[in-house]
C-alpha cells in the first residue's frame, strides 16, 4: 500500500535519482521532477523548478492524483569561480536554483501538506559552514538552505510539517566520478575523509528514506551532515 506521494526535484540522475529509487522501494509513490522529465524511478514529470508558475501547476496536478506526503528539494547547480572574478550572472543562476527554487517548491507544497502533515527534506551541503576557495556562490546558497529549513520548521510545526536539511559531503556520481578518480584527488580525499573516501548516492538516499519512514515528530529544523566526518576532521 502506498504511503503517499513524495515529490523529488532533480530526480533524473545522481543523488536525486538514488533518493527517488530508495523512497519507491520503501513504499512511497514517487513523483520525480526534472527538466528532461526522465528518470528510473516513480512517475516522471517535466518541470523547470526555477519557473514559479510551472512548479505551482505541477504540484496541483500531483495533488489531484492523491495526498502529498513530502517533498525532497534536491535540484541544484554548482558553478565554481574565484570570488574576484565571479560573474554576477553565475551567482544569480546559483541562487535561483539552489535557494529561490527551494523556497518556491516548499511554499507551493505547503498547502498540499497542511491537510495531513508531512515532511520536507532540503538537500544542502557540508560547505554551508565552510570557507571554500572558488565556491562563494555555492557555499552561500547552501548556508541559505539551512537557514530556510530552520525558519520553515518553526513556522510550520503547528501544521504537522517537519522540515530537515540533509547535507552531504563528497558523493561520487556520474558527473564527478572521473574527477574523483584522479590520483591526486583520491589521495587528498583519503587523507581528509576519516571513513576513507567519498560516499555514494545510496548513502544519502538511505538517510533521506529513514527521515520519511521513521517520521519522528520531534525532529525538525535540523541539518544532518553525511560526510564521513570530513567536516569535523582537524
Amino acid at each position: 500500500m502506498s504511503k503517499g506521494q513524495i515529490i523529488v526535484t532533480g530526480a533524473s540522475k545522481g543523488i536525486g535519482l538514488a533518493i527517488a529509487q530508495h523512497l519507491e522501494s520503501r513504499g512511497f509513490a514517487v513523483v520525480g521532477l526534472s527538466r528532461s522529465g526522465t528518470g528510473g524511478a516513480g512517475r516522471q514529470m517535466r518541470c523547470d523548478v526555477t519557473d514559479e508558475d510551472a512548479v505551482r501547476e505541477v504540484f496541483a496536478e500531483i495533488a489531484a492524483q492523491g495526498p502529498v506526503a513530502g517533498l525532497v528539494n534536491n535540484a541544484g547547480v554548482h558553478i565554481g569561480s574565484a570570488t574576484a572574478t565571479l560573474r554576477t550572472d553565475d551567482f544569480n543562476k546559483t541562487m535561483a536554483l539552489n535557494v529561490t527554487a527551494v523556497m518556491v517548491a516548499a511554499r507551493e507544497a505547503y498547502p498540499h501538506l497542511r491537510a495531513n502533515g508531512g515532511t520536507i527534506v532540503n538537500i544542502g551541503s557540508f560547505f554551508d559552514k565552510m570557507g571554500v576557495p572558488d565556491n562563494l556562490a555555492y557555499c552561500a546558497s547552501k548556508a541559505a538552505v539551512a537557514a530556510m529549513t530552520r525558519c520553515m520548521a518553526v513556522e510550520w510545526a503547528q501544521d504537522g510539517i517537519r522540515v530537515m536539511t540533509v547535507a552531504p559531503g563528497y558523493i561520487e556520481t556520474d558527473l564527478n566520478r572521473a574527477f574523483l578518480a584522479r590520483d591526486k584527488v583520491r589521495a587528498w580525499l583519503q587523507s581528509r575523509i576519516p571513513t576513507g573516501g567519498p560516499g555514494q548516492p545510496a548513502d544519502v538516499a538511505r538517510l533521506v528514506g529513514a527521515i520519511f519512514v521513521e517520521d519522528i515528530a520531534f525532529l525538525t529544523g535540523e541539518t544532518i551532515y553525511i560526510d564521513g566526518a570530513q567536516r569535523i576532521n582537524h
